[in-house]
């Protein structure tokens, strides 16, 4: 007979040596944990930094079986780091599964929003997130083997590198860098990016970037967090923020230069930042989700994720909130919906009060309803142009 699983709700401050011990066993030995989201010590760093931030332990008959790091606002719950957490569930060992919705229950959570669900669970769609293994032999060898498929492509990488060099000068990469003004600039561009594209800037409520600084700055023997960062003589044309653990090496934040978008310099920023990350053992380079173009030129591998919003019995799909209700008044249709879901788990996860997530909620249906106007009114403008 399975005993009962209970639920206690701690700080991570509180955890002690054993708990954390079992903690760090099973994420660096089940391989479906082998995202640096996982690893203890991101779980202790963003702790310190995140609202609403705590620990769910699981026992079974006094028993720690599972760990589940977590944040609330109000009556909602995100995985910790929300929404910038890109893989989560729960933390346990061998034999033992903790499904999405025994953790929404457990955890009486009006809502429980996972966009990187790994693990037990029924709830949402299935998504995938693509990643490049790189062979024993190296980066050397994963090179032939992708410029051999996709030759056409990698030609016109190598001829971008050319043109790059013969306009602004040599260029170089400088891999673990640790710069907080150099991170400041990259954040800067991200948010400038958001709010260019009519979503929600996540930086915008500050302790994001207090938890990119924190990671950064935190650096464990087997964890941690830096920059790369290319140049073109003395031109800062491309910069990108990564994660990494065992090796595990994530790709995070990117950001280059737009007027150089016809050289691909983040593009060319990722190769070699594999390539002198690979030098260093890292053997997994993870994109996040699928769906940008250019990833199916790099990866060779992928892993299932869910994406889900896990409601209380009896709620429905309603969030129970009006912020929502602001969010749904801007349209209608599947892919709108389910747009509009992914705004509002973001504001929700970024904004604290609930005053900001009204205001979020506002201004994000704002642009929805501006955005499709314009795509309404384009093809006239284009016939009068």
């Amino acid at each position: 007979m399975t005993e009962t699983l209970q639920v206690e709700i701690i700080k991570a401050e509180a955890m002690d040596a054993a708990a954390i011990a079992l903690w760090r066993d099973w994420s660096t030995t089940n391989p479906d944990l082998a995202s640096p989201y996982f690893r203890w010590d991101y779980t202790e760093i963003a702790s310190r930094i995140c609202p609403g931030a705590a620990v769910a332990v699981f026992r079974r008959g006094g028993r720690i079986v599972g760990f589940f790091p977590h944040q609330r606002r109000g009556g909602a719950v995100q995985p910790l780091g929300a929404p910038m957490n890109d893989y989560h569930g729960v933390i346990a060992g061998d034999g033992e599964t903790i499904g999405l919705e025994d953790v929404a229950q457990l955890l009486k959570a009006r809502s429980l929003n996972v966009p990187g669900w790994i693990g037990a669970g029924e709830a949402g769609e299935e998504r995938q997130t693509v990643k490049v293994t790189m062979p024993p032999q190296g980066y050397g060898a994963w090179y032939v083997e992708r410029r051999s498929t996709f030759g056409k492509y990698y030609k016109d990488k190598e001829r971008a590198r050319r043109s790059l060099e013969a306009e602004l000068g040599a260029i170089r990469v400088e891999g673990e860098v640790r710069d907080d003004a150099l991170l400041d600039h990259l954040i800067d561009l991200k948010a400038a990016q958001y709010r260019r594209s009519g979503l929600h800037d996540i930086f915008a409520c500050g302790w994001t970037r207090k938890l990119l600084h924190a990671l950064m700055n935190d650096q464990r023997e087997d964890f941690g967090a830096s920059l790369a960062v290319m140049y073109a003589q003395d031109t800062l044309v491309a910069i990108e923020f990564s994660l990494h653990a065992g090796q595990h090496f994530h790709f995070w934040f990117p950001a280059y230069e737009p007027s150089l978008a016809r050289c691909s310099p983040g593009i060319l920023l990722s190769m070699d930042t594999m390539q002198l990350a690979g030098a260093r053992g890292f053997r997994t380079f993870d994109f996040g989700f699928e769906g940008e173009h250019y990833k199916k030129y790099f990866c060779n591998a992928r892993q299932t994720v869910r994406e889900a919003v896990v409601t209380r019995p009896g709620l429905g799909q309603a969030v129970g909130d009006v912020a929502f209700g602001l969010l749904g008044k801007a349209g209608r249709g599947e892919a709108l919906r389910t747009s509009l879901r992914r705004r509002w788990a973001t504001i929700e996860a970024c904004e604290a009060s609930a005053v900001g997530r009204a205001r979020g909620a506002a201004v994000a249906a704002r642009s929805a309803v501006n955005k499709m106007a314009s795509k309404k009114k384009g093809p006239a403008r284009v016939a009068h142009a």
